[in-house]
């Protein structure tokens, strides 16, 4: 973060100074009172369960040099009506002080935290670079993304979510990105956005918000977002596996699970073997080097940093591999196109493998009324796919569809951990839902029965 007074923040904020004007924050805001450090400020945020004014002295005990408060608290604070709002203008006028700073927006249905992570990396061979911890992708983690940056930072990359329509034009407004990237329009949300075109418009938010300079990097794997490019007048890049994209994939192998192909660009073509798995990754990987096509990076860079970048970010198609046994931790999210994404990963590594398929799944959350039906095509793809078994955890609306699989219906994690009693050397388990299903529990549980199953020590 660039360095400001206490007085330079409050006028800056409109907020009421209770502390001497000329202590100095060096350091990016923080709101959990753990994670304050000497130069930092804390955001006493008022949740559903918490009030973050209960917690400015220990942030100060921490290192916090001030708090943004909604109230007077006994310490040194800056009092404001709104502390989000509060922390939106702030970043907004860091943003334009940093004239220097490359925004990077990423949003899209899927693929927005794989894709910053892979983007991360390669733009951190280039210069210093900053990226959101996790999925800070909405208006508390954008802005204190951005206020990570100075003077030294040339790339800031942000990822985008939306909830409601507006969410993503406020977003850019305190961003004003350089490069707006749009992945996919899917039916993730559509249970509060109703419709994929609405989902559509608000994507789009990105690409309307780009200045006459600025390149918006669109993929083609839906209708939806390649109609974008008519609300950018500037540059548009295409990205896809399709002969019409300036950016695309061509004689696509996977091989352990892993995309191998030659990215071609107009700079010319170079082979790309990825590290991260599933076929899905090579529409985030495109991606990416669309963003390096767009800032002129060398072929060879591009190609180099997308065969040796990993996914930083946890609980996104994770491996691990324990007495012969695989199991994908995949346990972040869930959708229709990432659950289908998984799957196909599922099925490939237990054919490579030799062993049997195991797709342990809950619910996904916000389909609406669609849940039924989408919930209902991911049971039939198991099929399609020869997906040995399908568990089924507190959620029967995958059904039992006809064909060579077993379906399993358990109601909790726990009853769900006896069938690893059923498994075997070379068996390929996954373990996928919506994030406040917690699979990750899930997971850690089902290595350790299988290790305890084979005498392995954890």
């Amino acid at each position: 973060m660039i360095t400001l007074t206490a007085g330079e923040i409050a006028l800056l904020v409109g907020g009421e100074l209770h502390c001497d004007k000329d202590l100095l924050v060096s350091k990016a805001p923080v709101f959990d009172s753990r994670l304050a450090t000497p130069g930092s400020f804390f955001l006493a945020l008022k949740g559903d369960k918490a009030d973050g004014h209960d917690f400015v002295a220990d942030a100060y005990r921490n290192g916090s040099m001030l708090s943004i408060t909604a109230h007077r608290i006994d310490g040194p604070c800056i009092v404001v009506t709104d502390v989000l709002e509060a922390l939106s203008t702030l970043a907004a006028f860091v943003r334009k002080r940093l004239d220097k700073l490359t925004v990077i927006a990423i949003t899209g249905s899927q693929g927005k935290t794989s894709t910053k992570d892979l983007l991360a990396h390669m733009l951190g061979a280039v210069g210093p670079t900053v990226a959101p911890a996790g999925s800070f992708n909405n208006d508390l983690g954008l802005p204190i993304t951005l206020l990570e940056c100075d003077d030294r930072t040339r790339f800031c990359i942000l990822e985008m979510g939306a909830r409601h329509s507006g969410d993503i034009a406020r977003l850019c407004e305190i961003a004003k990105p350089n490069i707006g990237v749009v992945l996919s329009v899917g039916t993730a949300h559509i249970g509060e956005f109703g419709s994929q075109q609405a989902i559509a418009q608000t994507k789009g938010e990105l690409i309307q918000s780009l200045e006459m300079d600025a390149v918006a990097v669109l993929g083609t794997y839906d209708e939806f977002t390649p109609a974008m490019a008519s609300l950018h007048d500037g540059q548009v890049i295409f990205f896809g596996e399709g002969s019409n994209s300036q950016v695309r994939a061509a004689d696509i192998e996977m091989r352990e699970g892993r995309p191998h192909f030659d990215l071609v660009t107009p700079a010319g073509r170079d082979a790309v073997g990825m590290r991260t798995v599933g076929a899905h990754q090579v529409a985030n990987a495109l991606a990416v080097a669309a963003v390096g096509t767009a800032l002129s990076l060398p072929l060879e860079l591009i190609a180099s940093s997308l065969s040796t970048a990993e996914i930083s970010s946890p609980w996104r198609m994770e491996l691990h591999e324990s007495a012969q046994l695989l199991i994908i931790n995949d346990a972040y999210n869930a959708n229709p196109a990432s659950m289908a994404a998984a799957f196909r990963s599922l099925a490939l590594f237990a054919q490579e493998r030799g062993g049997q398929s195991w797709a342990f799944i809950g619910k996904m959350h916000e389909l609406g009324e669609s849940e039924g039906l989408l919930s209902a095509s991911i049971g039939a793809l198991a099929v399609e796919l020869g997906i040995d078994h399908l568990v089924e955890i507190n959620a029967p609306e995958y059904g039992s569809p006809e064909g060579a699989m077993t379906v399993h219906q358990r109601t909790t994690i726990d009853s769900a951990l006896d069938l690893v009693d059923y498994f075997a050397p070379g068996d390929v388990v996954l373990v996928k839902a919506s994030r406040s299903e917690g699979f990750e529990i899930l997971a850690a549980a089902l290595e350790r029965a299988w290790n305890e199953k084979s005498g392995v020590a954890s």
